[in-house]
């Protein structure tokens, strides 16, 4: 079965703030899920992506930072669980939920999680650098926490009113007639 992109929720759509709930079972409805989940992730440039962010309100997270950390790998992480927290790192955090915008956020340097694989395995690492600031990051979206929850109150607003306005910008596109249905012919 082929992957599919999936819409990306834009904060502050309320579904981001619900909380995600466990996988009681690695199935192949849930790769199926991780397989969307990676092709949206890479059809939209990011290097992480929580299940919540797609509406789907599961416990599963996909990373790839190899674009940064060439050493690293593609992970699907289902059930993930953060262990222990080490050190301090203050990273330039975005998100694909919240297009166009990044803020500095303060998060552990280093962490060790537990999850299950794709193929249901229970595993541990230990992750740093980038790996590590994005695996807290897609974990809090799986409590309904979104990076712009960790910076200032104004920052905050100020964010939230120019997604309000890409989501009008968006749905007012999304409205135009096409090209095609106007009666001008398309290059294909």
């Amino acid at each position: 079965m082929k992957a599919m992109v999936r819409e990306i929720l834009i904060w502050p759509d309320p579904r981001l703030k619900k909380k995600a709930v466990p996988v009681t079972k690695v199935d192949d409805d849930v790769r199926a899920l991780i397989r969307d989940m990676f092709e949206t992730m890479y059809h939209a440039d990011g290097v992480g992506l929580a299940a919540p962010q797609v509406g789907v309100h599961l416990n599963v997270i996909v990373l790839d930072t190899t674009p940064r950390q060439p050493e690293s790998k593609p992970i699907a992480m289902v059930n993930p669980e953060i262990l222990s927290y080490e050190g301090k790192i203050v990273y330039a955090e975005g998100c694909l939920s919240i297009p166009g915008e990044s803020e500095d956020v303060e998060r552990a340097a280093q962490v060790t999680v537990r999850y299950l694989d794709e193929q249901g395995v229970e595993q541990t690492i230990k992750a740093d650098g980038l790996l590590a600031v994005a695996v807290q990051h897609e974990t809090d979206h799986l409590k309904g926490i979104v990076f712009v929850d960790h910076v200032s109150m104004l920052k905050r607003e100020l964010i939230r009113k120019r997604m309000k306005k890409l989501k009008v910008d968006r749905a007012e596109e999304s409205e135009k007639p096409s090209k095609r249905a106007s009666g001008a012919s398309a290059s294909l």
